[in-house]
């Protein structure tokens, strides 16, 4: 399975989500990319340093979402539901592929929650601490709703 993060400059939550799912499905195939991503970026250094707080290392340069990508996903993970909805707007042939990645793991018929991951970016340690915490409830989630 082809998996694909999604977030605004694919510096924060959705390298931080890919590095977790790469280390906890090896054997699906990650990676993640940004709506205003600027190509070749490096990640954050708090996403940096809460992974290797966690003993994983996050190397990354950013991408653009691009049709190339969305074509080789089998799903795609918005990290907000704006997210989900200028990929819709942009590159609608794929449509079937986007969820927001707390969309695709909570049941919505019961939960009043908010579908969206919670951006770190300016933020102290603290708060990509708990934005780890998030990303990697859901990603658990994920991989046992989908026997991953």
């Amino acid at each position: 399975m082809n998996v694909l993060f999604v977030c605004t400059g694919n510096t924060c939550r959705s390298p931080m989500a890919e590095v977790l799912l790469k280390e906890k499905a090896p054997q699906l195939h990650v990676q993640s990319a940004g709506i205003f991503a600027q190509p070749n970026e490096g990640a954050n250094d708090n996403a940096i340093q809460v992974l290797k707080q966690r003993g994983l290392q996050l190397v990354h340069s950013s991408q653009p979402v691009t049709k190339k990508l969305l074509k080789w996903a089998d799903i795609v993970f918005a990290m907000t539901e704006t997210h989900k909805e200028l990929l819709l707007d942009q590159f609608p042939k794929y449509k079937d592929k986007y969820f927001t990645l707390i969309e695709y793991t909570l049941d919505t018929t019961t939960a009043e929650e908010s579908i969206d991951i919670a951006d770190p970016f300016g933020g102290d340690i603290s708060l990509y601490k708990k934005t780890l915490s998030e990303l990697e409830q859901h990603i658990d989630a994920f991989i046992t709703k989908t026997d991953a």
